[in-house]
């Protein structure tokens, strides 16, 4: 039955179709290809959810090898909501697509440019599927080439220098993560991750696992953008085309941190990494200056797509600084805001996707009066900007309720307030793109322009009416939020 292969065909389908597509090369017959692969997914993915909600956690044994001897995949409340995500943004942008990449990328260049997109969404569906410590590797790596060459291929000669700054780090981060599983493989002898879990006890407190779990926590650190090992990310955003920079913003640095998280708690324990030995300090640290300082450097920035880069590094502070708590309801706000913050940041790079196809514009200054010309994409850029501000309504309102919660349940008021004045920073620079689009006259530049694609439109509206409709409704994200955060801190169990 097909229902039993889902795990699988999550990430074969994606796969077989950049194969597809690779051997096509023909844009418009590689764009179908695209588009048809990736609508598949997230009826998969919601199905699989399905699963996990009505009956537990799904087991999947590639090749009829049991774990731990073959590779797993493993399905269940913490990573099922991820799959989820990712695939829908793969279809969203998918739809988002086709005027867009045509219009930034050259003609030779598209096939190779959607081949390289559903590699990149097979290997976050492989992160965030596998249950194999070094399967995640490969998977990373596949993810990590593909989005290398998402990003060299905009048009921006800067773009190639952005794709080599990453391909740099992005390798160093790889090789520290594989150094710590090799670490983990030599102490326990195996690589599936409920195994290794449950050897890990009794030997948990030796030298070689506490260097395992240095290296795959920094590794992993470079991959999520964790703040000061960010510094790729900004230019990354900023010169990739506009389709690849809202896809990746949405999801891979969201499946790194379930990656992470999946190590932290599952695999080497909340009490080994937070009560042992002093990481919570260490991430909070981290994590408000990345609040902070990444918040006050977006302000100052005259690129729009740096300003959201920026931001983006700031708001990875939230989730890590919910990780840091280490409590039920810390988690929650954590994993919500990795749901939250895709939704967020989708819309705003899909809207200035619109803005730059129809305007070539995206330096902040060329943007006086777009608000008036362009009055319907903007509109779903401030709504996604509110939610960036967590306004009460929208999303980003729901993370940083669950983070004051989760702050003032360990009595520190000090930590909440700062989640508020950080808040506050975003009013800053959402507010002075607000004040240039819609309070200033319209230049030539944006008067003239081509006209709006209705898939682009309608596809940014989609993000920004989700930021609206799960900020009033939030049952639902954060009831998946709270059961991901029961699952990893219960640990993981053998392999099934």
């Amino acid at each position: 039955m097909i229902e039993h292969h889902l795990p699988a065909l999550l990430v074969v389908v994606p796969l077989v179709a950049a194969v597809v597509t690779a051997l096509i090369r023909h844009g418009i017959a590689a764009y179908v290809t695209t588009l048809v692969a990736s609508w598949t997914l997230p009826v998969m993915a919601l199905m699989l959810l399905g699963q996990v909600l009505d009956g537990g956690e799904v087991s999947y044994a590639l090749g009829d090898w049991a774990p731990p001897v073959g590779i797993e995949y493993r399905v269940d409340g913490a990573n099922a909501p991820l799959l989820v995500l990712v695939a829908a943004m793969a279809a969203l942008v998918a739809t988002y697509a086709p005027r867009s990449v045509a219009s930034e990328i050259d003609i030779g260049r598209r096939g190779w440019f959607y081949t390289m997109f559903l590699l990149c969404v097979a290997g976050l569906l492989g992160i965030a599927i596998t249950a194999d410590a070094f399967n995640a590797f490969v998977f990373l790596e596949i993810s990590s080439l593909a989005t290398y060459v998402l990003i060299a291929l905009g048009r921006d000669r800067r773009a190639l220098l952005a794709a080599y700054q990453y391909l740099i780090l992005g390798t160093i981060g790889a090789t520290l993560y594989v150094v710590g599983v090799g670490l983990i493989f030599v102490m326990t002898g195996s690589l599936n991750m409920g195994d290794v879990a449950a050897r890990l006890a009794g030997i948990e407190n030796t030298r070689p696992i506490f260097a395992a779990l240095a290296f795959i926590t920094v590794g992993i650190s470079l991959k999520l953008a964790l703040f000061p090992l960010h510094v790729w990310l900004p230019n990354a955003y900023a010169f990739a085309p506009s389709m690849a920079t809202a896809f990746l913003a949405s999801t891979a640095t969201k499946v790194a941190v379930y990656l992470l998280l999946r190590f932290l708690f599952s695999l080497f324990g909340t009490d080994f990494v937070f009560v042992q030995h002093p990481i919570t300090p260490i991430l909070l640290a981290l994590s408000l200056a990345a609040m902070f300082a990444a918040s006050f450097v977006a302000v100052f920035q005259e690129d729009i797509k740096r300003m959201l880069a920026y931001s983006s590094v700031a708001q990875i502070g939230y989730i890590t600084l919910g990780v840091a708590l280490a409590t039920q309801t810390g988690l929650t706000g954590a994993m919500v805001h990795v749901l939250n913050h895709a939704l967020i940041k989708g819309a705003l790079f899909l809207a200035v996707g619109c803005i730059v196809y129809r305007t070539g514009v995206f330096r902040i200054d060329q943007l006086a009066g777009i608000g008036r010309t362009m009055p319907v994409t903007m509109a779903a850029f401030v709504i996604a900007g509110l939610g960036l501000i967590g306004v009460p309504g929208t999303v980003g309102f729901v993370s940083k309720w669950y983070l004051v919660a989760a702050a003032l349940e360990q009595g520190w008021w000090w930590l909440a307030l700062a989640i508020v004045a950080s808040s506050l920073i975003a009013v800053v620079y959402v507010g002075r793109i607000v004040e240039i689009a819609w309070f200033r006259e319209p230049s030539s530049r944006v008067r003239a322009g081509k006209r709006l694609p209705i898939e682009m439109i309608a596809v940014t509206w989609v993000m920004a009416g989700a930021t609206i409709y799960f900020g009033l409704d939030a049952e639902f994200t954060a009831g998946l939020a709270g059961r991901a955060a029961d699952t990893l801190l219960a640990g993981l169990a053998g392999p099934g």
